[in-house]
Formats: structure tokens, C-alpha cells, sequence
């Protein structure tokens, strides 16, 4: 237990940008909701107040949602490759700790604490923001800003969404992994170049199966995660009355726990995260 916190504490110190990213990244919405031009209608019944703080909140969410899926993916991708880039493999192959070890350590940073850190970030920065916001726009924006019971359910959303996530991208962290421990350079292009030409091979051959299936795990979630189809509420022809009012109607839990394809994907991820640990063992400096 003492190794992995030590190891999750050495990925804060080599990688500063983990909490330095989502940091700038809520400052610069701070300076926006202190200076940027706030025009919005007024806010009648109190539905409509709950409505507008659940928008705020959830858009706050999203932007640091795709801030952090960005800088995860990056991550995990340099995240072995730069150990070997600099040979400070082979000082940390000199301490009492293995590469299963190692390799865990960054996928838990990866897949967990990175998504925990803007988690904590979005909501410092939505709560600074809707002070902010509350103080300069008219009264009832203000008070509509502040909603509890909806924040709470942000707060279980997000922590669903940090887990389930984790799961469904499980083979993608392994496929990130396994590249960065063996490419000797240029890990962008080889995370991308055997997958897209693969599917090119297929289309010739007239399938497209392995594309579906990309398509599935790379865009896929919310469908596994979320009850009903969210595509069906993003629509121009909306009925009010079928987007879920909470956070409890709109998770689905059961759902996703028994969709076959989410462990299927885990065990694929299982395999690749095995092979970037073997990788790891056998190859060190470039």
C-alpha cells in the first residue's frame, strides 16, 4: 500500500500538469464570470430555476469532462514512454518496486485520480463562478444558481461517470499503455496508425465490423450508461417532459452492470494492461 501512494505521489511530482491543466483552466472561467458580458433572460418559477442551475452545473462538468479526457488520454500514452525517453527507468528499477507495480500506478492516475482532480476543480470553479455570477446578474439568476439538492445529484453524477468511464475505456488505457511501453518513438502516430490501418484492410474486404466496434467503445458510454438514449434529449424536437428531473432517473446502474460489452471490453483491457506489464519488463531506455 505505502509503494502505490508513493507512486501515485511521484506522478504529481514528474507530471505538474495533472493539477496545473484544470487550475488555469478554472481560473480562465473565473476571469470570464468576472469580466465576461452576462445577458441572460429572467428566471421565473422555481422549475425553471432548478433548470438553470442543473445547466450551469452540468456545463461546468462537461467542460472539464473533455479537458480531462484529452489530458487522460495524453497521459497514459506518454506516461511509460518518457520513463524510458530520459532513462529514469533504470533508477526506478533499482528500487524495491515491480513493474506491475508501476504500470498499475499510472493506469489508477490515469483512469481514477486524474478525473478525481478536475472533479474537484470543476466544482471549486462552479461554486466561485455562481458567487461570482449571483453577485453581478439580476436577483433571480442568482438564486436560481444555488440549488442543493441539484448539486448533490452533480456530485453523484460525476462520481458515476469517473467510474463507469474508467471501466468502459478500460481497453483503451491498456492499448495506450501497451504502446507507450514498447514504441521507441512518435507514440501518437502508433496509437492510431494499427487501428486505423486495420480498418482500412476491413473496408476493402467489404466489413466494417472492427470499425463498428471502435466506434462502439470510443462513443459508446452514455448509451451503456445513461437511461435511454441520449441522443434522443440532444435532438431539435424535445419534450421537456422526457429528460429525467434527477440524477437517480437518470443513471442506470443495473444497466450498465449487466451489459455484456462492458465486460467483455474489461477483460480485452485486462489482457493489454498484462502485456504493457510484461513490455515494461523487458524493455528499458531508448
Amino acid at each position: 500500500m505505502n509503494n502505490s501512494l508513493w507512486l501515485i505521489r511521484r506522478e504529481f511530482w514528474e507530471n505538474r500538469a495533472i493539477w496545473l491543466i484544470p487550475a488555469v483552466f478554472g481560473g480562465l472561467l473565473i476571469v470570464a464570470a468576472l469580466f465576461g458580458h452576462v445577458d441572460i433572460p429572467e428566471v421565473g418559477s422555481r422549475p425553471e430555476a432548478r433548470d438553470v442551475g442543473g445547466i450551469f452545473l452540468i456545463a461546468f462538468g462537461l467542460m472539464f469532462f473533455v479537458v480531462m479526457s484529452v489530458y487522460s488520454t495524453w497521459y497514459l500514452l506518454d506516461c511509460l514512454y518518457a520513463d524510458r525517453k530520459d532513462r529514469s527507468i533504470l533508477f526506478w528499477k533499482s528500487l524495491p518496486l515491480s513493474d506491475t507495480e508501476t504500470v498499475l500506478s499510472k493506469l489508477v492516475v490515469g483512469m481514477l485520480v486524474i478525473p478525481v482532480v478536475y472533479f474537484i476543480a470543476a466544482d471549486v470553479t462552479s461554486l466561485l463562478a455562481a458567487f461570482i455570477l449571483s453577485i453581478r446578474a439580476r436577483a433571480s439568476l442568482g438564486s436560481s444558481l444555488w440549488q442543493p439538492d441539484v448539486w448533490l445529484q452533480i456530485q453523484v453524477l460525476w462520481l458515476y461517470a469517473i467510474v463507469t468511464s474508467a471501466i468502459w475505456y478500460l481497453p483503451i488505457a491498456g492499448w495506450l499503455l501497451v504502446v507507450s511501453a514498447w514504441a521507441k518513438r512518435a507514440v501518437m502516430l502508433w496509437s492510431i496508425l494499427p487501428p486505423l490501418a486495420l480498418c482500412i484492410i476491413e473496408k476493402f474486404l467489404g466489413t466494417t465490423v472492427l470499425w463498428q466496434i471502435l466506434r462502439q467503445r470510443l462513443f459508446g458510454w452514455p448509451k451503456v450508461a445513461v437511461q435511454g438514449s441520449i441522443h434522443r434529449w440532444a435532438g431539435d424536437h424535445v419534450d421537456p417532459s422526457e429528460i429525467p428531473r434527477s440524477v437517480w432517473r437518470l443513471i442506470d446502474v443495473s444497466g450498465f452492470i449487466s451489459n455484456p460489452q462492458v465486460w467483455i471490453g474489461a477483460a480485452v483491457g485486462v489482457a493489454l494492461i498484462v502485456g504493457a506489464i510484461q513490455l515494461r519488463m523487458r524493455r528499458t531506455e531508448i
